[in-house]
């Protein structure tokens, strides 16, 4: 099967699988931080039609980065609200991270037995592929989810370490920061990895990943060993 398709299979299952995983974070940290809003309106669950956004999803498909229906929030609720809100946003993105490690992990393992490693089967060998993009795409959305912009995670947890004012500024300034920021995001794709800040800090992720994972198959012998 052809790069191109495959790595398109892999952001439909992006938005099937780790788009409501994402999202079921969110809810169920905001209700153990005392918000039942989320469990209310069906959201914490694995069901991707209880949180799939159209535009999103197409952006994913096209791009690579997009994004869910956002889990209704009411901080109001929380025991703590301005932590409430930024551990909520923050377990979307570790969500994302662990889904990610765990993929790596699979990946590492299946190499390990001869009939994956040295296989010239084309449905191993897409599976292989398919698990590499959906690795892939987990970290990018991680990052993109971080960066400090409304309405992604990362401002979120962001507002939780700045001042009243400075939130004041960016909710007034919400719309045209969010309209040009997801502008520039429709073109990124044309900036090169090398000079792509989303790239460059997914690349150090995916190395600390390794990090932690590559050296696992050698307590069992090796790649092509089982």
């Amino acid at each position: 099967m052809d790069n191109y398709l495959i790595q398109m299979f892999a952001r439909v299952l992006m938005i099937l699988l780790i788009l409501p995983l994402h999202e079921l974070a969110h809810g169920f940290i905001a209700h153990k931080m005392g918000d039942d809003t989320a469990e209310l309106s069906g959201r914490i669950t694995l069901n991707p039609l209880a949180h799939i956004d159209i535009f999103g999803s197409l952006l994913l498909v096209l791009t690579g980065f997009g994004w869910a229906k956002p889990v209704p929030v009411n901080p109001t609720r929380m025991k703590s609200p301005r932590k409430g809100m930024a551990l909520t946003a923050l377990a979307g993105p570790v969500s994302n991270l662990i889904a990610a490690f765990l993929i790596r992990l699979i990946y590492d393992v299946a190499l390990c037995f001869k009939s994956v490693c040295y296989s010239d089967n084309l449905t191993v060998k897409t599976v292989l592929m398919l698990l590499v993009f959906m690795y892939q795409i987990n970290i990018h959305l991680a990052v993109f989810n971080l960066i400090p912009v409304p309405p992604l995670d990362g401002y979120n947890i962001m507002s939780y370490f700045t001042s009243y004012k400075v939130d004041k500024w960016f909710r007034e300034n919400g719309h045209i920061i969010s309209t040009v920021f997801f502008i520039f995001i429709i073109f990124m794709n044309r900036i090169p990895t090398a000079y792509n800040p989303i790239f460059i800090v997914s690349n150090l992720i995916s190395k600390a990943i390794g990090f932690c994972v590559d050296w696992i198959p050698y307590l069992i012998g090796g790649y092509g060993v089982i």
